[in-house]
């Protein structure tokens, strides 16, 4: 761990997303053994993943951000407040963005199945983009010396976000593969959906290093954005198959973060 610790943030977060898109590629390939995966498996995921990105949001992003804000001798509730409520609104207006895009384009002589497909690929990626951010923050704040923001911290913020990439990553190459798409293709979609995260991490970690004023904004924005995924996506999908195993997924990861954040932070 001592080898990680004196990396530079931006390797350190470059590495860490690699990681995420690592088990997208993962979740993709799965596509070349199977033509479903049990959803109560995934669903199961889903909601430990949940947990895990729930809980980091707060003790890794927000808190921390309210700390700094303090600190800075700004009001403590202030940038904190506008940088989470920025970053939901982000992921929400990027969805209905997309959606908007997407319908505009009827007159294209594209079949239905390829709008699907276009819409499905094109709706992860966009989440992913915060979710690399949030891991750039969150590096970059350790190195920038932020009360409160941990390695450990950091790291479980990566290892949740690359455990929800997993389901993601089938999520995009089975539903292709059933409508024609090659294998190669399907994994080759489904994995590409994950290289916005190292790039947007890198950002992240440059933002933090070079405006230190503005970084309770951008860790309450990534904090925002994190929830906003969690509630949008990752809740509503876990529950469909068994409400009592999702829930238990999502006890156990929450538990699982806190615990090493605050015990081990």
């Amino acid at each position: 761990m001592n080898w990680f610790e004196n990396l530079n943030p931006v390797i350190q977060a470059l590495l860490a997303t690699i990681f995420t898109w690592g088990v997208t590629a993962l979740g993709a390939l799965v596509v070349c053994f199977f033509k479903n995966v049990n959803k109560k498996v995934l669903n199961t995921i889903l909601g430990f993943s949940a947990g895990i990105m729930i809980a980091a949001s707060f003790w890794s992003l927000l808190s921390p951000a309210i700390d700094l804000s303090i600190e800075l001798d700004y009001i403590a509730w202030l940038l904190p407040m506008i940088g989470f409520i920025v970053g939901g609104l982000f992921v929400l207006l990027s969805d209905r963005f997309l959606d908007k895009v997407l319908k505009n384009k009827n007159n294209l002589q594209n079949s239905a199945s390829l709008k699907r497909s276009i819409l499905l690929v094109s709706a992860i990626t966009i989440h992913n983009i915060p979710e690399g951010m949030a891991v750039g923050v969150a590096f970059g704040g350790i190195a920038s010396g932020v009360s409160g923001m941990t390695l450990i911290g950091a790291i479980m913020l990566a290892i949740g976000i690359g455990i929800q990439n997993f389901p993601e990553g089938a999520a995009v190459s089975l539903p292709l593969r059933n409508e024609g798409f090659s294998r190669t293709k399907s994994f080759m979609f489904g994995q590409a959906s994950a290289l916005v995260e190292p790039i947007s991490a890198i950002i992240g970690v440059v933002l933090v290093l070079t405006i230190r004023g503005i970084l309770p904004f951008l860790l309450a924005f990534a904090a925002g954005a994190m929830i906003t995924v969690a509630a949008r996506e990752l809740l509503p999908e876990s529950v469909k198959e068994n409400k009592n195993l999702s829930t238990l997924g999502l006890i156990v990861g929450f538990t699982i973060m806190m615990v090493l954040d605050v015990a081990l932070g």
